[in-house]
């Protein structure tokens, strides 16, 4: 071992502790490892960026943003909305769910399925008196599973296939994938319908605002003339209360509700506030300021069932600029017009101290405020909204051709007329033009941290092949294999990349397996087709942690679910996925 496989390795180890620690984001990580990388001269300058233009990278930006506009232009909530009917039956409720996020995720982006699919699954669930912890977490794994099956289904197919072309020339094709994906798909679905939604852990039956129960925690409370700051401005009271770990709500004046609470407007005599804020701090701050108590079951119709404004639950993603803030840096009433009433970890809500919590993904805010308010806040803060969208009849004329121009490119693609990159490229282009996506939001929907990750991640890939430091760890790989069959050394691949995949980025789990996978194959003197599909289901197939996949965090807190209750449909799952992914590879894609 070299000097540079040495410095090259030691960075490649801090980045995975790094990665799996979470302190800071994966791609502020990424890039630093990157930079690190380059000072000692392991990448050279001129290809510092060449990630950026690598063409998974953009093949990824195109997907996000072709998947954009099937959602904005509505052709799938026709679809979706025919699965309110079956809540009813939990077994075909949950079998139509996981199918269908199953075929969305086959032609876009698998987080942006499941942020389609879950209001529906939240509130049909509801609706019918069963927690949605019984259908989120399937939903998720097939959204998973159903990437599996296509290149753009998931990030790693895509970077794999982009490999396979730098090392022989030609790029797996659209459907090369297919046919064990599809098999793998099935199978891993089968089994949670059959066996695996038992298994998911139910905490709490209440879901959406009653989960809150918004009345233990919301005060309504009169300005008496006693009241010690009667005439004071919104703004002293504001620092009072919080002071206090209390927070305003809302004002009525005169039986009329304020809309926006200033900070310059005068407390005055009869008016009404509504406080946010545990039982007793709430009382002791009206005893020592001579305030009335009201009744609670006042606050909360007042705040939930008031003309003009309205709670709305959102959930927490990972770009969202919320995460590793508390509310009382971020001023949700200052900045967005809005209050957070509430917010719910693993199904706990947070009741008291809820200024001074740090605000994670996967959280469920409840928050207050008028419609249009509410609706550029979520927008504003990159959540996803837990209430099904209307769909308006404008959006519902694009429909068509937003499918239309999509089927076409992926028949050109899949038929060899054109790249997938050429195709879907084509494919963002008409829908800015026909309005389907709006060109101010042409690019909202890319998910920037996995174009970071990939970016700095593809040069640090290419470094270790440049170094030497890939068949350094082959020749190591295969010592300690010593005589196994290639079979075996498969297997052991495929679970290792499960594995890793896991407690780290999918796609960053593709990039370093790939070069390693490769290589062993071409020593054992096999197929290394077989050796890359490997790595690409493992990479993708990430069903233990709410970490190992966006989608997983994503129904954490909605699901109420605790970080422990993931392996125990997942576990089963990925042996399941192991027991089918082998023979479906070998019979495929034969050593």
């Amino acid at each position: 071992m070299n000097e540079q496989q040495i410095i090259l390795l030691s960075i490649l180890f801090v980045l995975l502790l790094m990665l799996v620690w979470g302190r800071y984001r994966y791609d502020i990580v990424a890039l630093g490892a990157l930079f690190v990388a380059a000072l000692f001269g392991l990448v050279p300058q001129g290809e510092l960026f060449s990630g950026f233009g690598n063409p998974a990278t953009v093949t990824v930006v195109i997907v996000l943003i072709a998947s954009s506009g099937l959602t904005k232009s509505g052709a799938v909530d026709f679809v979706a909305r025919f699965i309110e009917p079956l809540s009813s039956q939990p077994y075909l409720h949950i079998a139509t769910l996981t199918f269908l996020a199953a075929a969305l995720s086959m032609f876009m982006n698998n987080v942006g399925a499941l942020a389609l699919l879950m209001p529906i699954a939240i509130q049909s669930t509801a609706k019918a008196g069963r927690s949605p912890a019984t259908v989120l977490m399937p939903l998720s794994f097939g959204s998973i599973l159903g990437g599996l099956v296509t290149m753009i289904g998931t990030p790693p197919n895509i970077l794999i296939a982009n490999y396979r072309e730098e090392v022989t020339g030609e790029a797996f094709a659209m459907f090369d994938f297919s046919p064990a994906g599809s098999l793998i798909a099935l199978g891993g679905i089968i089994f949670m319908l059959l066996f695996g939604w038992r298994l998911v852990k139910v905490r709490n039956k209440a879901s959406g605002l009653e989960a809150f129960e918004v009345e233990e925690y919301l005060f309504e409370l009169r300005v008496c003339e006693e009241t010690d700051f009667l005439g004071e401005k919104v703004g002293e009271l504001r620092k009072l209360l919080g002071k206090n770990n209390i927070d305003l709500i809302s004002m009525i004046r005169k039986q009329q509700k304020i809309p926006v609470v200033h900070r310059y407007q005068v407390v005055e005599l009869d008016d009404l506030i509504i406080l946010q804020g545990s039982h007793e701090e709430v009382d002791q701050f009206a005893a020592q300021h001579h305030l009335q108590m009201l009744s609670a079951e006042n606050a909360k119709q007042e705040i939930l069932h008031s003309e003009g404004s309205c709670a709305s639950e959102v959930v927490v993603t990972a770009n969202s600029n919320l995460v590793g803030r508390t509310p009382s840096q971020i001023r949700f009433n200052r900045k967005y017009d809005i209050n957070l009433l509430a917010a719910s970890r693993s199904g706990t809500t947070h009741r008291n101290r809820l200024r001074n919590m740090e605000i994670r993904v996967g959280d469920v805010l409840l928050l207050h405020g008028g419609e249009d308010a509410i609706a550029d806040a979520v927008v504003n803060m990159e959540c996803y909204p837990l209430a099904k969208r209307d769909l308006a009849f404008s959006k519902s004329k694009k429909a068509i051709p937003a499918l239309l121009s999509f089927f076409i490119a992926i028949t050109a693609a899949a038929s060899g007329v054109v790249p997938i990159q050429l195709a879907l490229g084509i494919v963002t282009i008409v829908m800015a033009v026909l309005n389907i996506v709006p060109v101010r939001e042409f690019y909202d929907a890319v998910d920037w941290p996995i174009v970071i990750l990939l970016g700095a991640m593809i040069p640090l890939g290419a470094a270790l092949e440049t170094t030497g430091t890939t068949m350094m760890l082959v020749d190591v790989i295969l010592k300690i294999t010593g005589n196994l069959s290639p079979l075996f050394v498969l297997v052991i691949l495929l679970t290792v990349t499960m594995t890793v995949s896991d407690v780290l980025n999918n796609a960053a789990t593709a990039i370093l397996m790939a070069p390693i996978a490769y290589n062993i194959a071409l020593a054992l003197n096999v197929n290394p087709d077989t050796f890359l599909m490997a790595i690409a289901i493992g990479a993708s197939c990430a069903f233990l942690t709410p970490i190992g996949h966006q989608n997983n965090a994503l129904i954490m807190g909605p699901g109420g679910y605790k970080f422990s209750d993931y392996w125990r449909m997942g576990l089963p799952l990925e042996i399941i996925i192991i027991t089918v992914a082998v023979p479906a590879l070998l019979f495929f894609w034969p050593l």
